[in-house]
């Protein structure tokens, strides 16, 4: 990723009533946040998307986003920016197309950033977010399985934060090698969970995740 460039972050805080003391505990605030990362629409525009894999992560990231909106948790929105300010760079600002993907599940967002690094937490004032709303654990989601995804997750975890990562709510790409093989979806999001599990985060499916939340 290009280094440089100002980091942003749009902040929509959710409403509490909390008005009295009985409410106050029977609206306790969430623990749990989901952090969907570059599901944009800039994705549509690179050589390598293919159409045919996106209804099965599009099923799997709604019923993510359905079910945390249900039990009332924040989902957060990190979008991703870099390379030249150019109509013809789908990740550029200007080429409009740094925005969710459509298809998505309209569900409220607790908070939007952007990024220019992998991971969400550098630069974006993300991390002040989640300690100022009390959020101990996290549920990744998104685009890319193995680099933005698995790279925020190392980071939040060195960071302190419990990690499940829902490996079927997030998506990839082919990745060819300089030797010419071609790792696959599938190996790709194996080796992603051979490289978390038990280290960094817990492999989790979004059921078992929504179970979880806090």
């Amino acid at each position: 990723m290009p280094v440089g460039g100002t980091m942003t972050a749009i902040n929509h805080p959710m409403e509490s009533s909390m008005t009295t003391a009985s409410n106050t505990a029977a609206n306790a605030a969430p623990t749990t946040a989901v952090l969907l990362i570059d599901v944009q629409e800039s994705f549509r525009h690179r050589p390598y998307w293919d159409e045919a894999t996106w209804p099965a992560f599009q099923e799997r990231t709604n019923a993510l986003l359905d079910g945390a909106a249900a039990r009332g948790l924040p989902i957060i929105r990190v979008l991703h920016s870099d390379g030249p300010e150019t109509a013809d760079n789908p990740f550029s600002l200007v080429s409009g197309h740094v925005r969710p993907l459509d298809g998505l599940a309209q569900v409220p967002i607790a908070a939007e950033f952007l990024k220019r690094r992998h991971s969400a937490l550098v630069g974006t004032g993300l991390s002040i977010w989640l300690t100022e709303h009390g959020i101990r654990r996290l549920i990744v989601a998104g685009i890319r399985t193995e680099q933005c995804c698995e790279t925020t997750t190392r980071h939040a975890s060195d960071e302190g934060w419990t990690v499940d990562y829902v490996t079927e709510a997030t998506h990839t790409f082919p990745i060819p090698h300089t030797s010419g093989v071609v790792v696959s979806v599938d190996d790709l999001k194996l080796r992603t969970e051979v490289a978390l599990q038990g280290r960094f985060a817990d492999i989790v499916t979004v059921e078992q995740a929504l179970a979880r939340a806090g």
